[in-house]
C-alpha cells in the first residue's frame, strides 16, 4: 500500500509539474512570438534603407527565441555534452551542418548546443521537415528564411527545385553563414525497415543507428553556394557579393554532427515540453571536413555521404557499448567537454519576451482606445 501511494504521489508531481510547464511554454509563446513580428514590422524602414542591419537584428532576436527554447529543457535538466571537433573557431566562416535525424528533438537539441558558437546560431539557415512549418515555432523560421522538406517521391524534385530558388533569394541575401541539413529525410523509426530494405537490395551496410542518406538536397546546397572545380570538388569562393559589395567565400566547411541519447531513446518535443522524462545527457560529436574535401558529382558525393553515415552508425555502436565516444586519430582517449549554458542569460531573455509581451499589449491596448 505505501508503495502504492508512494508512486502515484510522484506520478502526480510529475502530471503537476507538465502541466505549470506546458501553461509556462504556453505564455512564453504568446509573448515572444508576437514581439518578435511586432519588432520587425516596425523596423521595416530599417529593412529598406539598411538591409544588413536589419537581418543582424533579425538574427540576435532569432538567437534569442532559440535561447528560449533552450532554457525549456535546460530547467528540466536536459543538457549536453560535446566531444570531437571544436566547431567554435570556425563560427565566422560559412558551414553547411548534416546531422543524423532520429526524432523532433533533434532540432531542439542543435538550438542548445548552438548557443555558445557564435554568430553561427543566429546566421544559420535550417532545412527541416515540413512538420515543423505547423509548429509554435513555424512562424518565426518562416520571417528567418528557413526551408521546409516535404517528404515523399511525389514531392522531390520539385522540392529540389524550391529549394535551389529559396537558397539564391534568401541565402546571401540575409547574410547567412550556416545552414543545417539532416539529410536522412524522416524520423529514424519512420525510415530505418526501408532504408535496410533499400541498402539489403543494393548491396549496401545494414545500419540500425541511422539511416542511409538522401542525395538531393545535399547536392542543391553544394552546387549552389560554391564554386564546382574541374576535378570535381567543390571550391572556396562563391564569387557572390554580399550586401556591403564584398565578396563572399562561400562553403568552407562541412560540419557532421552525431546526436546521442542514452540507451538509444531519442528524445522528441513532447518531453521538451512536459519535462516527463528525468533529467538526461544528450551526446553531440561533431567532425568538420574542408569544403575542398567534398565531391559534388552524384556518384562521388553519394559513396563519399554514405561513408560518413556508415561512419556515423560506428560511431553510435560505439557510444552504447562503451558510454562514450571513441578517441580521435592521435588521442589515447576521448575528450568531452559539458556544454553550459547561463542561467542567468536565460532568465533575462525570457524577461525581456515577457516585458516586450506587455510593452506591446499596452501599446496596442492604447491604439484600439484611440480609434474605438
Amino acid at each position: 500500500m505505501a508503495q502504492l501511494l508512494d508512486g502515484a504521489g510522484k506520478l502526480g508531481w510529475v502530471l503537476l509539474k507538465s502541466v505549470i510547464r506546458f501553461l509556462f511554454m504556453l505564455c512564453n509563446n504568446c509573448v515572444a512570438i508576437p514581439s518578435y513580428c511586432l519588432y520587425l514590422l516596425l523596423l521595416q524602414p530599417l529593412r529598406i534603407w539598411d538591409s544588413p542591419t536589419f537581418w543582424y537584428i533579425e538574427g540576435v532576436m532569432f538567437k534569442w527565441m532559440l535561447a528560449m527554447v533552450s532554457s525549456w529543457g535546460w530547467f528540466a535538466g536536459y543538457t549536453v555534452t560535446e566531444w570531437g571537433d571544436d566547431v567554435r573557431p570556425i563560427s565566422e566562416e560559412e558551414a553547411m551542418v548534416i546531422v543524423n535525424h532520429q526524432s523532433t528533438g533533434d532540432v531542439c537539441t542543435l538550438m542548445m548546443c548552438l548557443q555558445d558558437k557564435g554568430m553561427a546560431l543566429q546566421k544559420m539557415m535550417w532545412l527541416m521537415d515540413h512538420v515543423f512549418k505547423y509548429t509554435n515555432f513555424g512562424l518565426v523560421s518562416l520571417i528567418h528564411g528557413d526551408f521546409f522538406i516535404r517528404q515523399g517521391k511525389a514531392y522531390r524534385d520539385k522540392q529540389l527545385v524550391y529549394l535551389k530558388d529559396h537558397l539564391e533569394k534568401y541565402y546571401h541575401n540575409r547574410d547567412r553563414k550556416w545552414i543545417v541539413l539532416f539529410p536522412e529525410g524522416g524520423f529514424l523509426r519512420k525510415r530505418r525497415e526501408t532504408s535496410q530494405l533499400f541498402a539489403k537490395k543494393h548491396s549496401l551496410p545494414h545500419l540500425n543507428h541511422v539511416t542511409l542518406p538522401r542525395l538531393g538536397a545535399t547536392q542543391v546546397i553544394l552546387k549552389t553556394l560554391c564554386a564546382q572545380q574541374e576535378n570535381g570538388s567543390v571550391g572556396s569562393e562563391t564569387g557572390t557579393p554580399n550586401k556591403t559589395g564584398n565578396k563572399r567565400k562561400g562553403l568552407q566547411w562541412v560540419v557532421d554532427v552525431t546526436i546521442a541519447y542514452p540507451k538509444a531513446r531519442p528524445m522528441d518535443i513532447q518531453t521538451w515540453i512536459f519535462g516527463y522524462r528525468p533529467p538526461t545527457i544528450t551526446h553531440v560529436h561533431y567532425r568538420m571536413y574542408p569544403i575542398k574535401e567534398v565531391p559534388v558529382e552524384a556518384e562521388a558525393l553519394t559513396d563519399w555521404l554514405y561513408q560518413k553515415f556508415v561512419e556515423k552508425e560506428e560511431l553510435l555502436n560505439h557510444f552504447y557499448a562503451k558510454g562514450s565516444f571513441p578517441p580521435q586519430d592521435g588521442q589515447k582517449e576521448a575528450a568531452c567537454r559539458p556544454m553550459i549554458l547561463d542561467p542567468v542569460w536565460l532568465c533575462v531573455v525570457q524577461s525581456i519576451a515577457f516585458a516586450s509581451g506587455y510593452a506591446w499589449y499596452s501599446v496596442l491596448q492604447y491604439l484600439y482606445c484611440c480609434l474605438f
